[in-house]
C-alpha cells in the first residue's frame, strides 16, 4: 500500500479548531492551558493581534502543522491587546511571537512570520520521539471526521497507517476522509493498493462503500436543478433520489439523508426499497459514529417501526 499523505501538506479546514489541540487563552487561564498542559505535551503559544498582518500569515500555517501532528503538540493563541500584562511578563515586544513550552517552562521561541519549512523544523524539534498512541490518534481522526474536517482527519489517519500499515480502523478512516474531502481518486487508488484480505475486513469493506456512493453521486447532475425539479413535483421519487445523491456528492450528507428519509416516509417500498438501500450505503460511507449516521439511523428506525 503506497498511498500516504504528507500530513504537513493538508490544507486546513476553514474555521476548524481541532478540539483541545488549538485554543484561545488568556492571562487568567495561562497557567492551566500552557504551564500545566505542557507537563504532558509540548505547547506552542502564539502571541498575536487582529491588526497584525504577519500574524495572519503565521497563525494559519501553525494551526495546520499542529493539527497534522495528531496530538503530539498543542497550540494556545494569546491576543496581546486583551492580555497586555501577560505579554509584558513574557517580554513580548514584537508580534507575532511564538514560545514553545515543555515541562512547564519555555524551551524555544521565535519572532516574526516564518516559512513553512522552518515551522516544520520548529515543531519537529518539539515532538522528536514523542508519538501519540495509535488508538488516541485514531480517536482524533474520527473526531475530525465527525466535526466535518476530513482533511485534518486524512492527515492524522495517514500517520497511523504509515506506522501500522495493517490498521483497519485507520485505513477505513483514511478512505472516508479522502471521499468526504472530494479526493475520490485518492480513495480509489488506496482501495486498489489494499490486499484482498484487507478489503474483506468489515471496517474497510464498509468504508469502501463511500467510494461507490461518491461515484454514483457524481453522475446525478446539478443540485440546484434537482431541487427545482423536486419543488415543482414533490411526488417525483426519482428526482428526489437523484437530489439526495447529488447532495452527498456536494458534501452535504445531512441534506442527502433528509431527502432519503423523506423518500422512505412517502413510500418505503418504492423501486424495491431503493431509498432504504441508499441510506444504508450512506451510513456505511460516513461511518458508524458520524453524527449524521447516528441521527439518521434513529429516524429510519422510527419510520420503519412506527
Amino acid at each position: 500500500m503506497a498511498l500516504f499523505l504528507d500530513p504537513y501538506n493538508q490544507a486546513p479546514a476553514a474555521g476548524a479548531a481541532a478540539g483541545d489541540m488549538i485554543k484561545e487563552s488568556s492571562t487568567e487561564n495561562f497557567a492551566r492551558d500552557v504551564m500545566d498542559a505542557s507537563m504532558h505535551v509540548p505547547v506552542i503559544v502564539d502571541f498575536w493581534a487582529p491588526w497584525c498582518g504577519p500574524c495572519k500569515q503565521l497563525g494559519p500555517l501553525l494551526e495546520k502543522l499542529v493539527r497534522a501532528a495528531g496530538g503530539r503538540v498543542r497550540m494556545v493563541k494569546i491576543n496581546v491587546d486583551e492580555n497586555q500584562s501577560l505579554a509584558a511578563q513574557l517580554r513580548v515586544q514584537s508580534i507575532p511571537m511564538v514560545y514553545a513550552f515543555v515541562g512547564g517552562r519555555p524551551v524555544d521561541a521565535f519572532v516574526g512570520a516564518q516559512p513553512e519549512s522552518k515551522l516544520r523544523s520548529f515543531i519537529d524539534r518539539l515532538t522528536a520521539g514523542a508519538k501519540a498512541p495509535l488508538d488516541e490518534m485514531i480517536a482524533q481522526g474520527s473526531t475530525a471526521l465527525e466535526e466535518g474536517r476530513p482533511r485534518d482527519a486524512a492527515a492524522i489517519f495517514s500517520q497511523v497507517v504509515a506506522e501500522d500499515p495493517g490498521n483497519t480502523k485507520a485505513i477505513a478512516g483514511l478512505v472516508r476522509s479522502f471521499v468526504l474531502s472530494g479526493n475520490v481518486g485518492h480513495a480509489r487508488k488506496l482501495a486498489r493498493d489494499l490486499s484482498p484480505e484487507l478489503q474483506r475486513q468489515p471496517d474497510i469493506a464498509a468504508a469502501l462503500t463511500a467510494i461507490e456512493v461518491a461515484e454514483a453521486a457524481g453522475g446525478k447532475g446539478d443540485v440546484r436543478r434537482l431541487e427545482k425539479a423536486v419543488a415543482a413535483d414533490p411526488t417525483d421519487m426519482q428526482a428526489r433520489l437523484d437530489l439526495a445523491m447529488a447532495l452527498f456528492g456536494a458534501g452535504q450528507p445531512q441534506d442527502a439523508v433528509d431527502q432519503l428519509l423523506e423518500l422512505v416516509r412517502r413510500d418505503r417500498a418504492w423501486n424495491d426499497g431503493a431509498a432504504r438501500q441508499q441510506l444504508i450505503k450512506v451510513f456505511d460511507a460516513l461511518g458508524p459514529t458520524h453524527p449524521v449516521t447516528l441521527n439518521g439511523r434513529r429516524r429510519l428506525s422510527s419510520l420503519l417501526f412506527s
